[in-house]
């Protein structure tokens, strides 16, 4: 979470629900290794459709959002993320926000997470060839 809430209950309504709430001041005194431990930790072996919103970089690295919000991490720190992800139990993945109109310079596609998304998911089935 990043930007400004606008009731001091805003994060309680989201555990309520039983989300996990990682405010962005936290994570980026983390390391990459660190969160994606976090993020496996909560989803363990289950199956899990792994939504990225692009807002989550910091406009600067990913201006192509509806929503920009200053402050937000780099596009390596979340890349790294998601590459230590490989040990979940992917059902699908996408990613959000990204609206090519607000990106003139056409940087936001340099994130690449939907390679990166297709490289877990064959990196898995590799894993799983292997073991059969």
């Amino acid at each position: 979470m990043r930007g400004t809430e606008y009731h001091p209950d805003d994060l309680d309504a989201s555990r309520d629900l039983g989300f996990e709430v990682m405010p962005t001041a936290d994570i980026v005194k983390m390391e990459a290794d660190e969160v994606a431990s976090a993020v496996t930790r909560r989803v363990g072996s289950c199956p899990v459709f792994f939504t990225f919103d692009i807002d989550f970089f910091d406009p600067s690295q990913a201006p192509g959002t509806g929503t920009p919000e200053v402050g937000g991490p780099p596009s390596l720190f979340g890349l790294e993320i998601v590459r230590r992800l490989g040990g979940l139990n992917f059902a699908g993945f996408d990613v959000v926000e990204i609206i090519p109109a607000y990106d003139t310079a056409q940087i936001t596609q340099l994130a690449t997470l939907a390679f990166e998304f297709i490289a877990l998911a064959a990196l898995r089935q590799s894993a799983h060839s292997r073991q059969s």
